[in-house]
C-alpha cells in the first residue's frame, strides 16, 4: 500500500489556507470601519455573534494551514541548500501567525462579550486595533513572499517570470503598510489595505502552494518511472 504523502499535503496546504480565509470572510461579513458608531459596533459584534465566532474558528484553521505551508516552503528551501532564506521564511511565518491569531482573538472577544457589555469606548478601541494589526501583518507577509520568491529563484526552482511576480507581490504588500490616511482608498480600512493587498498575498500563497505540490508529485514519481524502465 502506498503511504500518505505528507510532504505534498503540507506543500498544498497554502491552497487550503486561502479557501479557509475566503470562507471565513464571507461568513463574518464586513467588519466595522475605524471610528464606527456605537450602533454599528453593537449590531455587528453582538447582533452577529454566532457567525463571527464560527468565522473565528475557520480563521484559526486558515492560519494553521498557512503555517504548514510556510514550514513546507522552508523545508524545500533547505533541501535546495538555501538555509538562510528558509530561516527567513520561518521567522516571517511565525510573526505573521502571531499577528493573525491576535487579530482573530480580538474579534472573537468583541463578539463573545465586550461589544454587548456596554463599554462602547473600549469596544471601539479594540475594533480600531484590529484594523491596525491587519496593516502591521503586511510586514511579515511581505517578508514571507520575499523569502520564498528569492529563495526558490536562487535555487533554480522559480523562473525569472515567477520571481518577478513574487517581487511585485512583495512590493504591493509593502505599499500597503503605508495606508495610514484618515479615509478613502489609502486609509487603514480603505480598499487597498482591505482588498488589494490581501488578495495579492492570498494569490501568491495559492499559486506557490499549488506549484510546490505539483512539483513534489512529479519529483516523487521519477523513481517509480525509473524502476519501471529498469524492470
Amino acid at each position: 500500500m502506498n503511504s500518505f504523502d505528507w510532504g505534498r499535503n503540507w506543500r498544498g496546504s497554502g491552497i487550503g489556507a486561502v479557501v479557509f480565509f475566503v470562507v471565513a470572510s464571507v461568513i463574518s461579513g464586513v467588519q466595522p470601519r475605524v471610528g464606527a458608531s456605537v450602533a454599528t459596533l453593537v449590531s455587528f459584534y453582538d447582533g452577529d455573534r454566532t457567525r463571527i465566532l464560527i468565522a473565528s474558528v475557520i480563521l484559526g484553521f486558515a492560519v494553521l494551514n498557512l503555517l504548514w505551508f510556510a514550514a513546507a516552503l522552508a523545508s524545500v528551501l533547505r533541501d535546495a541548500g538555501k538555509g538562510g532564506w528558509a530561516n527567513a521564511a520561518t521567522a516571517a511565518s511565525a510573526a505573521l501567525g502571531a499577528l493573525l491569531f491576535l487579530r482573530v482573538t480580538l474579534n472573537a472577544t468583541l463578539a463573545y462579550s465586550i461589544a454587548g457589555s456596554g463599554n462602547h469606548a473600549f469596544a471601539s478601541g479594540l475594533n480600531d486595533l484590529s484594523w491596525v494589526l491587519a496593516i502591521l501583518s503586511l510586514f511579515p507577509a511581505a517578508m514571507l513572499i520575499m523569502a520564498g520568491s528569492f529563495g526558490l529563484w536562487r535555487a533554480g526552482i522559480f523562473s525569472n517570470a515567477a520571481f518577478s511576480a513574487g517581487v511585485t507581490a512583495m512590493m504591493v504588500l509593502l505599499a500597503g503598510t503605508t495606508t495610514w490616511a484618515a479615509d478613502g482608498f489609502w486609509a487603514v480600512d480603505g480598499t487597498y489595505a482591505r482588498l488589494v493587498a490581501p488578495i495579492v498575498a492570498l494569490a501568491w500563497v495559492a499559486v506557490v502552494s499549488g506549484f510546490l505540490a505539483k512539483r513534489s508529485s512529479s519529483t516523487s514519481s521519477m523513481p517509480e518511472r525509473a524502476a519501471v524502465h529498469a524492470a
